[in-house]
Parts: structure tokens; C-alpha cells; sequence
């Protein structure tokens, strides 16, 4: 491919995703912000890092403009509320869910893009409990309604776990500075999936023409409760706390009152999404065979492996 255009490739999915392309891409146009985000991202010899606003209707037509492909790593997990219904999504999650897709869609059908990928979430649903979700279904929607102009693929992958992942290392932080941990939504389900997995499904897409109009699940091999999870993070950390399952109504509380912290690492928007199983039963696509949590998490999670810090780099080169 002679130029391809990764939006949200400063991010953790994303710097994975382009050490693994670098081989394959005469030339990687990288958006961000601000420059200083993507510092990492520098000595990738075909990348092309863009200080520019995605959400900018002309920006975006220029970045798009001469590009074989499009992928979209764009998300957040967290959005100030909606005031205008149940039926409506927050400004962040509107913005970056449901616009930027639909926006990027038209401008990628008007620039002749022959492929758009779009990263979406498990769960993904209009009927879904969670604005997140919800607001991940209208984005895949407004993806769908474009298939006619570019040729396009979903991939909803479940809890992604890495080196840098803001899940499990949450996790180990927590019980490494806390006596106990107040656990909401206890018996939430989760198949975590490593990060290095979904980068190399989406480099597979990107030169696989029978990935043309398709959705993917994917999905590691195993499932957990989220206090399963939890209690694997303290074991392999070295930092195993008591864990106090909280009820819905205290799980509820609990998410309200974080929403008044920094941070904000938990939100009621998230308990909803909790109660989503996030798991599915297809199979891994393309052949791949996905890697099981226990194989790779200890070397970064444990902090005492020597070989964490170069487990993390030679992960990111796919390697």
C-alpha cells in the first residue's frame, strides 16, 4: 500500500498496530493533537506524524485525501452526561463515537478510500444499557451506511490487554497502594484480548480484500469474571488484597462518587456497560490463534521480571 491514514495512532492499540505496518506501507499518516503525543511514534521511518484537529471537516478531507486505507482507533471511555435523554449519548462520546465516524466515512467516499476499518467495542448495541455502547452502535451504523461508497470492516474487540493497558495495570496499581479493594460489579464477564492480537488481525484486513464489508468479534481464549481478573492481578503482582464484591446499588454509588474525582476511573456509564457480558464464542478470524492471558501478562505485571521492559518493546515491534 502506497498511504495509509491511522486516526487514534498515538494511543495504545495504535502504537502496536504501526510497528507492524511500517514494513508493509510506503508512507503512514499519523493525526494527533499535539506532537508531543506521539514522540514514540518518531523514529517509525514511514511514519508521517500531522498536528491536526480530526474533528475539522476540511482537516480530515486533506488527511484522508491519497490514502489507500483508513483506521479508526478513535474512542473514549468516559463522556460528560447528556442532557437530553435517555435516548441521546454524551457530548464526548457523541463527538468521538458517533460524529467522527459518520464524518470520516463521507470524507473517505469522497476521497476515493479504497478500505476503511473501523475499531469498534463488544457489545456494541442500540438496545444496549450503556451510552458507551449505545454510542458505539451509531457509530458502526453510520460506518454501515457508507458501504455502498468504500469498502469497509468492524472489528469489536473486548477488553484489550498490553504492556500499557489501562485495565489490568489499573488493577495492579490499585492493590499495590490499597489495603482492600471495594469491587463493583464482581461477577462482570470479560475475554480479554491481547493488544498485539487485534494489531495483527487489523494489518491482515488491511491487505485482505475478502475482509470487504465484514464484522469481526474478537475475543482471547479464555473467560473471567472481573474478580477473577482481579485476584490474577494480585497473585502475578505480588500485591494480593481482599476483594469485597459491591451490589448493584453500592457499585452504583460507588461509580457516582469517582465521577467527582481526577481521573475519573469510574463511571455509573461504565457500571452499565458492566452489565453486558463482554465475552463472545466465534472463533478467532484469519487463522490466528489468540494469546492466553496468563502467557504474556506476568512479564509486565509482576515488575520483577527483568525481561518486562523488553517483553514491552518487542511487543510493540510485533516481534
Amino acid at each position: 500500500m502506497a498511504r495509509i491514514c491511522v486516526l487514534g495512532g498515538t494511543g495504545f492499540i495504535g502504537q502496536h498496530l504501526l510497528n507492524r505496518l511500517v514494513s508493509g506501507v510506503e508512507k503512514i499518516v499519523v493525526p494527533t493533537r499535539r506532537l508531543a503525543h506521539a514522540r514514540e511514534l518518531y523514529p517509525l521511518p514511514t511514519v508521517e506524524v500531522v498536528e491536526a484537529d480530526i474533528h475539522d471537516d476540511a482537516t480530515l478531507a486533506r488527511l484522508v485525501s491519497g490514502c489507500t486505507a483508513v483506521v479508526n482507533l478513535v474512542g473514549v471511555p468516559h463522556s460528560r452526561p447528556s442532557r437530553s435523554g435517555k435516548d441521546s449519548f454524551g457530548p464526548d462520546f457523541a463527538r468521538a463515537h458517533v460524529e467522527l465516524p459518520a464524518r470520516l466515512a463521507e470524507a473517505s467516499a469522497r476521497a476515493g478510500v479504497e478500505h476503511l476499518v473501523h475499531i469498534s467495542a463488544l457489545g456494541a448495541s442500540a438496545n444496549a444499557p450503556s451510552e458507551y455502547l449505545r454510542s458505539r452502535a451509531a457509530g458502526e451504523a453510520a460506518i454501515l451506511a457508507a458501504r455502498d461508497r468504500v469498502h469497509a470492516t468492524v472489528f469489536r474487540p473486548s477488553i484489550v490487554f498490553g504492556p500499557e493497558d489501562r485495565f489490568l495495570n489499573l488493577f495492579a496499581r490499585m492493590q499495590r497502594r490499597l489495603p482492600l479493594l471495594l469491587l463493583p460489579c464482581p461477577d462482570a464477564r470479560f475475554q480479554p484480548v491481547f493488544v498485539g492480537d487485534v494489531a495483527q488481525c487489523i494489518v491482515r484486513c488491511l491487505f485482505d480484500p475478502e475482509t470487504y464489508h465484514r464484522n469481526y468479534d474478537l475475543c482471547g481464549p479464555k473467560q473471567y469474571t472481573l474478580r477473577e481478573l482481579v485476584q490474577y492481578v494480585g497473585q502475578v503482582s505480588g500485591h494480593r488484597r481482599p476483594i469485597i464484591g459491591l451490589s448493584d446499588s453500592l457499585s452504583y454509588l460507588q461509580a457516582g462518587m469517582m465521577e467527582w474525582m481526577p481521573g475519573k476511573l469510574m463511571t455509573r456509564d461504565n457500571v452499565r456497560s458492566m452489565k453486558v457480558p463482554n465475552v463472545c464464542q466465534c472463533e478467532f478470524p484469519f487463522g490466528l490463534h489468540p494469546n492466553p492471558l496468563e502467557a504474556l501478562a506476568p512479564a509486565w505485571l509482576s515488575g520483577r521480571d527483568p525481561r518486562a521492559r523488553l517483553y514491552s518493546l518487542r511487543s510493540r515491534a510485533g516481534r
